[in-house]
Parts: structure tokens; C-alpha cells; sequence
């Protein structure tokens, strides 16, 4: 699917981006505003989950922006009303903070795409919707790469949740016609990220620390090996998923080019940098409990249904994400 299709596609098209005034939603909504597209912005603004003004500023006059909650049922049915095409990227996504408030999770990962999924069902059952979920619904792989096929065990409430929120789509989808999508994302890193605590995964945490000269600390000997993407990459599978017929109904991984041990991603981000240090400490129980090792997915589905693949790779994703903050970094910190 070439940039002319998706110029084509989303010229004029009206859009609405659900978190997105957060990391990936803002990305998305800077390429949907350059496709000409009519985008409507929901954010809560809820305090540590990333929404921030100062990543629309370059398109502020160009968009319009929401700020309400996925879990106000009135609001949302008149949010979504005339909208063709829905990227639902609201959620509350750190696993830690799920495991010390799972209600909360919950409220936000729950109840929020079901009433989403509710006003688009009553009223605007033709919107193409497309949902932003996780790697972390498979837990401990059995296998590597993890493919669409993979057993679904999550390790903690934020992916157990995740993995429910996902399924009301699909319930939508089965039981009211409603065309739904679920790209699974795997470490999405890159401009707009936040940076003000480390409980929103691990790799903005890793290089604020470089930027500042500090420590990163792993956990044990950091020889667990992860994908990335950088996320100029998700947007597009997201852009992709959204205008192509063949996507509907169906589930997708996305990944990196190739996994990266953590010891080896701290590293780099030290070298890139030109700062900062790396220490491997021992596991905090909070966090072993729940870590799932080794993971990288399997994105030949999506490949070939979609014509996606990912194409910045490590160091250029890092390069471009470390000069953009030492850039804007006061705005994230």
C-alpha cells in the first residue's frame, strides 16, 4: 500500500484517535493530518499516561481535540457519530501500576473500549474501527518468534485486561457487523514519548537516563532479547489496517527487524548518547513476577495481508528518538 493510496484513502476522510494526545496517538494524528485527513482528537488528560499538549503543537490549528473520557457513554456516542474511520489507542498501559491498582486497570482497559465499541454499535455501526493492543496477551512465549497463533496467557492484569478489551472488538465485530482490527504492538519507541517515570516500559526510561548521564540499570544479566518498533512504523501499520478491506475482522502482530538482547539496547543507547552508564542489578520481586523473558513476534501476517513490514531499524530509531529529546525533552520530563 504506497503513500499515494494512503494520501488517496484518508484525504478528507473523518477520523477520530482516541488517546491521541498521548505518545502513539499524536504520531498517528501529525501523518493523518499530512494525508489531508479530518481528525477529531479524544484525551482524558489523566495524570502519568502520557497525554500532552505539546505533541500537536506543529498541527493544533489543524485538528480538533476532545477532551473527555472512552468511559462517558453520552459524550462518546456524539464523538464518534460521524466519524468513517476509529483509532482506539486510549488505555492505561503500565504493567506495574496494573498490578498495584488492577480496578483502575480495569475501568480503563475494560469498560472503556466496551463503551467505545457501544456508541459506534448504536451509533455509527459503519465506522472502520481499529484497536491498539499488546504483545503482553501471550505471557511467557511457549515458542520464538510468537506468531498470531500463540497461546494468549498474560503474566499480569494490564495484559489479561488488554487481551478483554481486544475481545469485545472482536464480539462486536462477530455478533454486530462492526469492521474491527487489532494490530498487537511490541515496544513502540520514538518521539512524544514520556519520560517522567519508568513505569510506562522501559526503553524512554533507559535513555532518559543516558541523556541525563545516569545509570541504566537491567535486571539481572539484561540477556533478554526484544523487538522494537520505531514508531513512525506502528503508524503506518495502524494507516494500513485502517484503509485496507482485508484487515477487518483480523488480529496482527508487529515487531522489529530483529531482537536486540536488553544488555546490548543499553549499551547503544549509552554509545549513542555520549553519556551515561550500565549496572545489572538483581530482580525486584514486583517486577520477576511478571516479567516474560525473551520475546519477539512473528509478523508475516501482516505482511502479507497488508504489505507492512518495519523499516527503521535500532539505531536510527534511536538516533532520530534521542535528538528529538535533547531537542523538546523539558516538555516530557
Amino acid at each position: 500500500m504506497s503513500e499515494h493510496h494512503l494520501a488517496r484513502f484518508y484525504s478528507g476522510r473523518r477520523v477520530l484517535v482516541t488517546g491521541g494526545l498521548g505518545f502513539i496517538g499524536s504520531n498517528l494524528a501529525h501523518r493523518l493530518v499530512a494525508l489531508g485527513g479530518d481528525v477529531l482528537l479524544v484525551d482524558a488528560l489523566l495524570p502519568d499516561c502520557g497525554g500532552n499538549w505539546f505533541n500537536i503543537a506543529e498541527v493544533r490549528d489543524r485538528l480538533r481535540v476532545a477532551v473527555a473520557d472512552l468511559r462517558d457513554a453520552a459524550t462518546m456516542a456524539e464523538l464518534v457519530a460521524d466519524r468513517e474511520v476509529v483509532f482506539n489507542l486510549a488505555g492505561q498501559i503500565s504493567h506495574i501500576d496494573s498490578m498495584r491498582d488492577p480496578l483502575s486497570d480495569l475501568e480503563a482497559n475494560c469498560r472503556g473500549p466496551l463503551t467505545l465499541l457501544e456508541a459506534c454499535r448504536r451509533h455509527n455501526p459503519a465506522a472502520r474501527v481499529v484497536y491498539a493492543g499488546t504483545r503482553q496477551v501471550y505471557g511467557c512465549p511457549v515458542s520464538l518468534p510468537v506468531d498470531e497463533q500463540h497461546p494468549t496467557r498474560p503474566t499480569d492484569v494490564n495484559g489479561a485486561d488488554k487481551l478483554a478489551g481486544e475481545q469485545y472488538h472482536f464480539v462486536y465485530h462477530h455478533a454486530y457487523g462492526l469492521r474491527v482490527t487489532s494490530l498487537r504492538l511490541t515496544n513502540t519507541y520514538g518521539p512524544r514519548q514520556l519520560l517522567r517515570h519508568n513505569r510506562q516500559g522501559f526503553l524512554p526510561w533507559f535513555i532518559r537516563c543516558a541523556l541525563d548521564g545516569a545509570e541504566i540499570t537491567l535486571y539481572g544479566d539484561g540477556s533478554q532479547r526484544r523487538d522494537l518498533t520505531y514508531v513512525d512504523d506502528a503508524v503506518d501499520a495502524f494507516l494500513r489496517a485502517g484503509a485496507s478491506d482485508a484487515a477487518g475482522g483480523e488480529v496482527f502482530n508487529l515487531g522489529g527487524l530483529e531482537p536486540i538482547a536488553l544488555r546490548d539496547l543499553a549499551r547503544l543507547i549509552v554509545e549513542l548518547a555520549g553519556s551515561g552508564s550500565v549496572r545489572s542489578i538483581p530482580w525486584p520481586d514486583e517486577k520477576r513476577r511478571i516479567d516474560i523473558g525473551s520475546f519477539y513476534a512473528d509478523y508475516t501476517k501482516i505482511r502479507r495481508a497488508l504489505g507492512w513490514e518495519p523499516r527503521v531499524d535500532i539505531a536510527e530509531g534511536l538516533q532520530r528518538t534521542i535528538a528529538f529529546y535533547r531537542a523538546s525533552g523539558e516538555h516530557y520530563r
